[in-house]
């Protein structure tokens, strides 16, 4: 049965190399995380390497940081295009709703004003 390819967090990864050198087996952390062996002595190595530090973790994380700020600020960019569209639209339908009168015979008379005898 072939097993599907994970991604494990880096903490992840952390715990069980800290794990084995607490003295777990490799087996043991295999079956207890539902991981391939051949991963931790991978894991083992990187961590010696020092790839595993929080200098590391922010390093990986950065490329993804970058990628959700150009997001938000695309959807802050399109958020601002809309509410100038949309005052600039408020203001001219206001003219044009002010357009109806004029200065020489004033508003156009109300409706409930029932006329004057």
């Amino acid at each position: 049965m072939t097993k599907k390819h994970r991604r494990h967090s880096t903490s992840k990864k952390r715990e069980v190399v800290e794990a084995y050198f607490n003295g777990e087996s490799i087996r043991a952390l295999s079956q207890r995380h539902d991981i391939c062996r051949t991963l931790i002595p991978i894991w083992i190595d990187k961590y010696e390497r020092g790839e595993f530090d929080d200098d590391a973790i922010e390093e990986e994380l950065l490329p993804e940081y970058e990628t959700r700020i150009a997001a938000l600020e695309r959807l802050v960019g399109r958020q601002a295009l809309e509410i100038e569209f949309l005052k600039t639209a408020r203001a001219h339908t206001r003219s044009q709703r002010n357009g109806s009168t004029s200065v020489i015979t004033g508003p156009s008379a109300s409706r409930s004003d029932g006329g004057a005898n």
